[in-house]
């Protein structure tokens, strides 16, 4: 049995985005992907389209020191759905932070179109982005 076209392609999303070729990880991106960014620190908002969403990735790196990481449990996908059961990480100066997350995303066409990041303990990773 083979896998989902869309199980796939977020597959090789998440190995782009690991081997830091932005250029690809743009590729599984709508024009108008809307990422949500939850909780209550420097990261919380919505980015909205592949310049901001890319620009959000960009300054996770930054305050990282390109250290924040996704280790992957499980995924699945469907025509218009997926998740990703993740091991977040990530060190930023004295800090570090590694915990369960789950990724949500919608898919059409092959393309990602909205995504969200529920970590299992939101007030650990909102601490750590403080």
């Amino acid at each position: 049995m083979t896998d989902h076209p869309n199980l796939e392609r977020a597959r090789a999303g998440y190995e782009a985005f690991a081997g830091g070729d932005l250029a690809a990880v743009s590729d599984l991106f709508s024009e108008d992907i809307v990422w949500h960014s939850g909780g209550n620190n420097m990261l919380t908002g919505d980015y909205v389209g592949k310049e901001a969403v890319l620009g959000f990735f960009g300054r996770l790196m930054q305050e990282t020191g390109g250290s924040f990481s996704n280790d992957i449990h499980d995924m699945l996908a469907n025509d218009d759905h997926g998740v990703a059961l993740v091991t977040a990480s990530a060190t930023r100066g004295d800090k570090s932070f590694e915990g369960h997350v789950a990724h949500i995303f919608h898919m059409r066409d092959g393309k990602m179109t909205e995504f969200w990041a529920f970590p299992e303990d939101q007030s650990l990773f909102d601490e750590f982005w403080e």
